[in-house]
Formats: structure tokens, C-alpha cells, sequence
């Protein structure tokens, strides 16, 4: 027999993705008022959309920048001959995107401990950060065509999950000043959000996933509904399974991609994060093709279901990285 409400006590704690969520709104109110008050544009110059990033200043210069725009991060160095081919590509690329994304340039030599944290085996690689989630993008020289393809894909997911829409470029402000383009503030929406996690908590799971998205389709970067809807879409999945039949089809068929994610599910729920992530990442390495992105894409929203921010989620970010690398 199967609960009617399953808990995800100690995966998720929705009060403080919403303590988060005020945060950042309160962040981005501080930022348009210092705009205004400075009689600034809220434009960028040119020269702003490349930029040289260390270790001491990466928190500031990718991941804080990320909450505005997506940062995509070129990890090179002077002696690698393919970067001297990638890196101008996407130096103009960054300047024909006209403040869709920022270009962060990481001189691996110089930073050897970002290198690390990202899990660079080779380079050039190019990830992307987007609201302070890293996202693996291609290793090793590239075509113009698959580069563009990507950055697009990089541009929508960023505009439509997270709200995102870039920057304003002003071909004659000063280098440096930069800020991001004013944005509408969305909500208030403390009452959709309470109703949905009274109907998470009473078991109402179609309710709950249809007020999140409620929420998003208004405000697609508000925090507290994405990791709702994701927790609550993660209990729909799990519902109506057999516990024991989904564990013995995961032991007895380790090829099979559905199994094996069905099985993530359920870790998940259980509160066996790391287990959860290294099943997956583990079937990651043994798939291509359609399964490896299935398992991939899968992964990706159990970090959303645990939060950017936790430890664990880090470190299978960076698992996932070698894995696909």
C-alpha cells in the first residue's frame, strides 16, 4: 500500500528557498534604485561583455552576475593552440549577442582550483552559469554553427526558467559600468505560494503543481515555485509506484535508462541524495545519444527538487562534468 503523502523531509525546505527568493527580489529593488539614483541608463559598454575572471573575484564576477545574466566561462591557457581558435569565436560571438551573455575568460594556469571545482580534464571547455547553477557546455574545438546552437539553447533556458533577458548595451558608456537592465517587479504572490504548499503538504499534488506553475507563468525566475513545482512534480512521478518492484527492475536491469531513473526518484524521496545522483551519473557514463541526455535532463531536476546552493548538488555538478566530458 502506498502513502497518500509522501514527505520530503530533509530534501527541500520550501521556508528557506523562500527567505532566499526575498533575498534576491530585495537585491534586485537595491540595484534599480542605486540605477536610478545614479541617472544611469542601465546599459553596458561593449568592452563589459568579455571579461578576465580570477579566483578572488569569481563569486562577484560570474556567480553574482549570473542572477542578471548568463556568464559562460572559457577555460583556457596561453601554451593551448585550440583555444587560440575558440576563444576569439566567442569573444565576437559575446559582442554579436549584444548582452544576451557575458564571457568570462579563466586562465587555467592562474586558476588552478576553479579548474578543479569544475571538473576540467581538458581544454579548451566552455560551461555556463546561470542564477548561480553551472551548466556544462562543450569541450575541445568547435564550429561556429554548434557553438551558435548552443548559445541559443543557453539564451532561451536562461529567458524562459529563470527570466534572465540580458543586459543593455550602450555602445558610449564607460567600461565597466555595469548594471543590469531594469526589470518589472513580479508579484506578490505569498498567497498562491501558501495555498500551493497547503496542498503539498495535504497530499493535493495535482493542485500544488498547477499553483507553481501558475506562479511561473507570471514570474519565471521566482525561486520558492520553480523548487516547489519541481518537489511536487518529483511526488506525482512516485506516487503510484511499487517501491520493491522499481528496486528489483533497477538491481536487475542496470542498462535500463527508465529503471534506473525511476529508481533516482525514489532515492530522492527516501532523502538518499548522493545515492539518487551517483545512480544517475553512474548511468550517464554507461548511455549515449537519447539516453544519456534522458538521464542527464532527469538529474538536472533533482537539483532543482534539492537546491543550487547544497553541497551535494555541487558536487555532482561537477561528477556530472567529467562524466559527459
Amino acid at each position: 500500500m502506498q502513502p497518500r503523502n509522501m514527505s520530503m523531509s530533509g530534501v527541500v525546505d520550501l521556508a528557506a528557498v523562500k527567505a532566499a527568493q526575498e533575498a534576491k527580489t530585495k537585491a534586485e529593488q537595491a540595484r534599480a534604485e542605486a540605477a536610478r539614483q545614479g541617472g544611469g541608463t542601465g546599459a553596458v559598454s561593449p568592452a563589459s561583455l568579455v571579461i578576465d575572471v580570477d579566483e578572488a573575484g569569481f563569486e562577484r564576477d560570474v556567480l553574482q552576475r549570473s542572477t542578471e545574466v548568463p556568464v559562460v566561462i572559457d577555460f583556457w591557457a596561453e601554451w593551448c593552440e585550440p583555444c587560440k581558435q575558440l576563444s576569439p569565436v566567442l569573444e565576437r560571438l559575446a559582442l554579436e549577442y549584444a548582452g544576451r551573455f557575458v564571457l568570462a575568460k579563466i586562465d587555467v594556469d592562474a586558476n588552478q582550483m576553479l579548474m578543479q571545482q569544475f571538473g576540467v580534464q581538458g581544454i579548451p571547455a566552455v560551461f555556463a552559469v546561470v542564477a548561480g547553477q553551472a551548466l556544462p557546455l562543450f569541450q575541445g574545438a568547435a564550429g561556429e554553427a554548434q557553438i551558435r546552437g548552443t548559445l541559443d539553447q543557453l539564451v532561451q533556458v536562461a529567458e524562459q526558467r529563470f527570466g534572465l533577458t540580458g543586459l543593455t548595451v550602450d555602445p558610449d558608456a564607460a567600461p565597466g559600468d555595469v548594471q543590469a537592465a531594469p526589470e518589472v517587479p513580479a508579484g506578490p504572490y505569498d498567497a498562491l505560494l501558501e495555498a500551493a504548499v497547503q496542498a503539498l503538504d495535504a497530499g493535493d499534488l495535482a493542485g500544488a503543481v498547477q499553483a507553481y506553475k501558475n506562479v511561473l507563468s507570471d514570474d519565471p525566475a521566482n525561486m520558492e515555485a520553480k523548487l516547489g513545482l519541481a518537489q511536487a512534480e518529483l511526488l506525482q512521478r512516485v506516487q503510484s509506484v511499487d517501491p520493491q518492484q522499481v528496486r528489483k527492475d533497477a538491481a536487475d536491469k542496470p542498462g535500463d535508462v527508465q529503471a534506473q531513473i525511476a529508481a533516482a526518484d525514489l532515492d530522492l524521496v527516501g532523502g538518499h541524495v548522493e545515492d539518487a545522483f551517483g545512480r544517475l551519473i553512474d548511468t550517464v557514463q554507461r548511455t549515449a545519444g537519447d539516453d544519456r541526455d534522458a538521464v542527464r535532463l532527469r538529474l538536472l531536476e533533482l537539483f532543482e527538487v534539492v537546491g543550487a546552493d547544497d553541497p551535494r548538488v555541487v558536487a555532482a555538478r561537477r561528477a556530472l562534468a567529467r562524466a559527459l566530458f
